[in-house]
């Protein structure tokens, strides 16, 4: 799959791009497996904060990831053009998971953002913005049709 372009504003870090590219090929391969390849690209003091949680330091980021994706039967990122200003991103992608106790493992696709901050080839700064509610709650047994049925009469 050729990888996505990044669209650059302002003065170009010369270490963003390949960091970039290394994030992208890291987040199609990571498993619970393989979680050793993070300080690839991830500095030691690294924080990081989605809807579900934050975290700060490289230890606390493996043991986080370790938990995400202790139930993951497979996990795939359609990433979209970045944009880049200074050593600053942010990715557009949209994520294709199975999970164990999600949907029967069905696949469910959610959309969201990463916002990186890269300092000396490494991402010292991780947030992502994404729908808490489309990831889990919406895909419940019970709770989901709930929550679905409410987005479709607002809707």
């Amino acid at each position: 799959m050729k990888p996505a372009p990044t669209i650059e504003v302002g003065h170009p870090n010369s270490t963003v791009p390949a960091t970039l590219a290394q994030f992208r090929v890291l987040f199609n391969q990571l498993d619970k497996g393989n979680l050793n390849k993070l300080p690839a690209i991830y500095s030691e003091d690294i924080r990081f904060q989605d809807p579900l949680g934050s975290v700060e330091g490289l230890d606390a980021l493996t043991r986080y990831f370790a938990g995400a994706y202790e139930n993951v039967i497979s996990c795939h990122f359609a990433f979209e053009d970045s944009v880049v200003q200074d050593s600053s991103a942010s990715i557009p992608w949209i994520m294709h998971l199975r999970h164990k106790r999600i949907r029967g493992g069905s696949e469910i696709q959610v959309a969201g953002i990463s916002h990186l901050k890269v300092r000396d080839g490494k991402i010292c700064y991780h947030r992502d913005y994404f729908d808490a509610g489309e990831l889990l709650y919406e895909n419940l047994p019970v709770v989901g049709g709930v929550i679905r049925w409410v987005k479709g009469y607002a809707g």
